[in-house]
C-alpha cells in the first residue's frame, strides 16, 4: 500500500508518508498543514525560503533514531533544526525533505557541579544552562546574542561564539561529550565526561558539522564558576581605527579581556534608536565595550591599563560597571544590534568573516571602499578581539535584483576576509549561504578529504544536502538555483528517483 502511495499524487505520498512518521512521534508530532509549514521555511537568514514537506518533532534519542531510519529507508532528504536563528541557512529545509525539529527536547537533564558540568538535550535554550546553575556560583560561557533564543543543539552543529569566546573560546571549547544519532540512524556515545578521551576526537569532528554527520541529542557542558569579578568598559572614539589602534594596544599589552566588542556609528545610532539606553554616544565614529574578569585585585588593575591604553589611542569618554544591572545596560545595546539594524533598512544581509587583529583597520577601510562602490549602507559591529567581523549590508528586498548584488558584495568581503589571512566564518557556519566561497579557503584536496568524512557517516548524502559543501560549484549556479527554486535535493532526488 505505502509503496502504491510514493509513486502515486505528491499529496496523497505525503500523506503516506507522514503517517509513517506519525506512528514514531504521534499524531502531534508530524506537522503537514501548509501554512503550519510556513513557520519553517527559513532560519534566521531569511533572505532564502523553501517550505519543507513535512515537520517532525521527536521527544528521544530513539525517536530521532527512528525518524532517521525511516528517512534512509524512503530515501528522504531531511535537516536538523533547532530553534531557526542561524545565520548562515543552515537550517533551511529542502525540497521535498523532512525537517526534524529538536525543539521538544529541552530537558536539562543532569547538573553535577563538583566536576563542574551538564547534560542537555539539544532544544534547551542557551540561557537555560546559566540560569540553572547560576544560584550556586556557575554559568555557561558560550553566549551568542540570541543567547535567550538560540538552542544548544544548534550552537552544537554551528560551532557558536559569542562575545565571550576571545577568552574563553566557542561552543567546542564547553562540549565534554555528545550521544549523536548518525546520518544513518546509529546511536553514538563521543567523548565522555571528562576532557580527555583516547582516541580520534570525534566529538570536536561533529561539533561545527552542521548537520551534516548527525544530530546530537545529548550534549554534556563544561560549565564555569563566576568569576569574583567582572567589571565592563566602554570608551568612544572619534574614528573606527581609533578604536582599533586600542584593541591593538590592548592585545599587545598582554591583557586578554572576556570580550571585546566594537560598534561603529551607524550601528551606535541603531541600537541607540531602538533601545534607549542613553549609554552610547550617538556621535562617536566607533566605540569598545570591553569585559574584564577575575580576581578583584587583578580586575582592577586591568580597568585601569585598558583605560590607560584607551586614552593614549584617543578616546573621548570612558564608563566602567562593576554592578550586574549597570553592566547588562552597557551591553544591552550591543545585544540588540542584529534586530536593531531592522530599523535601519526593510531588509538587512549579515555577514561573519574574521581577520587578523592586525589587519583590523585596513580591512575595515576596504569594507567601506566596498559600500561606496555597490551604493549600500554597511553597519559594522563584531568581536573586535578576535578579529570576527559582522558587517550588516542593507538593503530592500522588493527592489528587483537587490538580493543578488548585495549577495555579491558579501562574498567580495569574505574574500576580502580570507586575503587578509582570515576565514570565511567565526561562529555563523557555513550552510547555504557561503558554501561556494569554501574553494577561496581550502584546496580541492582538502575539500575532497573532508567530504570523505561526510561519506562515511553520510553514504545516501541524505542529511542536511547541499549545506557546507560546495555544489553547485560556483555561486552563479547557486543563484540559478534559488531563482529557479531547486536545490541539491531536488536535482538528487530525480537523478536516483526517489519515489
Amino acid at each position: 500500500m505505502l509503496k502504491r502511495l510514493l509513486h502515486s499524487a505528491p499529496r496523497d505520498r505525503w500523506e503516506a508518508i507522514g503517517d509513517r512518521f506519525a506512528h514514531v512521534v504521534g499524531k502531534d508530532g508530524v506537522i503537514r498543514r501548509k501554512e503550519e509549514l510556513l513557520t519553517y521555511e527559513c532560519d534566521g537568514l531569511a533572505s532564502y525560503r523553501q517550505r519543507p514537506a513535512l515537520v517532525v518533532l521527536p521527544r528521544s534519542t530513539e525517536e530521532v533514531a527512528a525518524i532517521v531510519r525511516l528517512c534512509q529507508e524512503l530515501e528522504l532528504p531531511w535537516v536538523a533544526r533547532g530553534a531557526g536563528t542561524g545565520l548562515s541557512g543552515g537550517a533551511l529545509p529542502v525540497e521535498d525533505g523532512v525537517l526534524l525539529v529538536t525543539a521538544r527536547m529541552k530537558q536539562i537533564l543532569a547538573t553535577d557541579l563538583d566536576n563542574q558540568r551538564a547534560v542537555v538535550q539539544p532544544g534547551v535554550i542557551n540561557n537555560w544552562v546559566t540560569q540553572a546553575v547560576s544560584g550556586a556560583g556557575f554559568y555557561y560561557a558560550p553566549d551568542p546574542s540570541s543567547q535567550i533564543v538560540c538552542t544548544i543543539g544548534g550552537n552544537v552543529a554551528e560551532n557558536s561564539g559569542g562575545v565571550h569566546c576571545l577568552k574563553y573560546g566557542v561552543t567546542t571549547n564547553h562540549v565534554l561529550g555528545l550521544k549523536v544519532v548518525t546520518a544513518t540512524g546509529e546511536i553514538l556515545d563521543l567523548g565522555g565526561s571528562v576532557p580527555d578521551m583516547p582516541g580520534y576526537d570525534l566529538t570536536g569532528l561533529f561539533v561545527g558539522s552542521e548537520g551534516t554527520l548527525g544530530v546530537a541529542t545529548e550534549i554534556t557542558l563544561r560549565i564555569l564558576k563566576t568569576p569574583e569579578s567582572i567589571c565592563v568598559l566602554l570608551a568612544d572614539f572619534t574614528s573606527i581605527e581609533a578604536a582599533g589602534a586600542a584593541v591593538a594596544a590592548i592585545v599587545g599589552a598582554g591583557i586578554v579581556p572576556a570580550g571585546m566588542e566594537m560598534m561603529d556609528n551607524l550601528s551606535i545610532n541603531a541600537v541607540e534608536d531602538v533601545v534607549g539606553s542613553g549609554c552610547y554616544p550617538r556621535d562617536a565614529g566607533a566605540l569598545l565595550l570591553v569585559e574584564l574578569d577575575g580576581l578583584e585585585l587583578e580586575v582592577a588593575a586591568n580597568v585601569e591599563r585598558v583605560a590607560g591604553l584607551c586614552r593614549d589611542n584617543g578616546a573621548r569618554g570612558i564608563q566602567t560597571a562593576y554592578d550586574a544591572e549597570m553592566r547588562q545596560k552597557l551591553w544591552k545595546g550591543r545585544k540588540a544590534a542584529f534586530a536593531a539594524a531592522g530599523h535601519l533598512s526593510p531588509d538587512y544581509f549579515v555577514q561573519d568573516g574574521v581577520i587578523p587583529r592586525t589587519q583590523l583597520v585596513s580591512v575595515l577601510r576596504e569594507i567601506e571602499a566596498l559600500s561606496d562602490r555597490y551604493g549600500y549602507r554597511i553597519a559594522n559591529v563584531f568581536h573586535a578581539g578576535d578579529g570576527n567581523l559582522h558587517p550588516l549590508i542593507l538593503y530592500d528586498n522588493s527592489v528587483e535584483g537587490a538580493l543578488e548584488t548585495v549577495e555579491e558584495l558579501g562574498g567580495e568581503i569574505l574574500k576580502l576576509c580570507v586575503r587578509a589571512g582570515g576565514s570565511i566564518s567565526g561562529e555563523h557556519g557555513i550552510g547555504a549561504d557561503k558554501n561556494c566561497f569554501m574553494p577561496d579557503m581550502f584546496s580541492p584536496i582538502d575539500i575532497a578529504t573532508m567530504l570523505a568524512v561526510r561519506q562515511a557517516f553520510d553514504p545516501k548524502g541524505l542529511a542536511n544536502p547541499g549545506k557546507l559543501f560546495p555544489t553547485p560549484r560556483t555561486c552563479g549556479e547557486a543563484a540559478i538555483a534559488r531563482k529557479n527554486k531547486l536545490s541539491e535535493a531536488s536535482v538528487a532526488a530525480v537523478e536516483v528517483d526517489l519515489f
